[in-house]
């Protein structure tokens, strides 16, 4: 399993890593990570869309689910039925997300190893992004501003409330207390880590916010509309 994993995964990362470092003007290693994480999200979009967007169809959802829970509280089978058949009338997958975190897990250890052994000093790479940033110490600077994009990505993927919204159902209220919950997680996570980490989790932020940003057009935000074909 190891053997594949460095294979497939961890030698091929380390060295596009090492071949960006080489060949970018300035030699700066806080910039070749960006542009690795920019590339890697770049193969990875159809994957990341697709659970972004079935996110954002569920959250406009959430009052029809609320709507079709109460209807038939007392049929379960019924009401697992009619919940399958809404979310093929607007081709969402509510497993979507875990599929995704399933996915790109083994990718976010290599990465991990990548930079941690990128920044050790036996790769013969100079530490530093733009000059005054050690990627091999922990930054506060990185570290907030990762949290500040997860957190605008966060918002920008929930839904508006209107007026007469009534009281949000126990999957709207989660949603938004992650919106606060997942920054504090990352803070707490990268401020133990060396800050070349938290720029990738930064750059990788910061795209997820354009990312949300073209979704929440495509699905017609300012609008009513729900309908995954949008």
């Amino acid at each position: 399993m190891s053997s594949l994993f460095n294979t497939y995964l961890y030698n091929p990362l380390l060295n596009a890593l090492i071949f960006l470092y080489q060949n970018i003007p300035g030699h700066d290693l806080g910039i070749a990570i960006i542009v690795l994480t920019v590339a890697i999200r770049i193969v990875l979009l159809p994957l990341f869309y697709k659970g972004a967007k079935d996110q954002a169809i569920l959250q406009r959802l959430a009052p029809k689910i609320k709507e079709i829970q109460k209807d038939h509280k007392d049929d379960r089978a019924k009401q697992a039925q009619v919940m399958m058949e809404l979310y093929r009338e607007h081709k969402v997958n509510p497993l979507s997300q875990f599929l995704i975190i399933i996915i790109q897990l083994p990718v976010l250890i290599a990465l991990y190893w990548v930079f941690l052994k990128g920044i050790n000093g036996s790769m013969g790479l100079n530490n530093y992004f733009l000059g005054f940033i050690n990627l091999s110490s922990r930054s506060l600077v990185i570290v907030v501003l990762a949290a500040l994009a997860q957190y605008f990505q966060g918002k920008l993927a929930l839904p508006k409330i209107t007026k007469s919204g009534g009281e949000l159902s126990q999957m709207e209220k989660m949603g938004r207390q992650m919106v606060f919950f997942g920054p504090v997680l990352t803070v707490m996570f990268l401020s133990y880590l060396p800050s070349a980490v938290g720029l990738y989790w930064l750059t990788t932020s910061v795209f997820s916010v354009i990312q949300q940003i073209v979704i929440n057009k495509r699905l017609n935000v300012n609008g009513n509309s729900t309908n995954g074909k949008n």
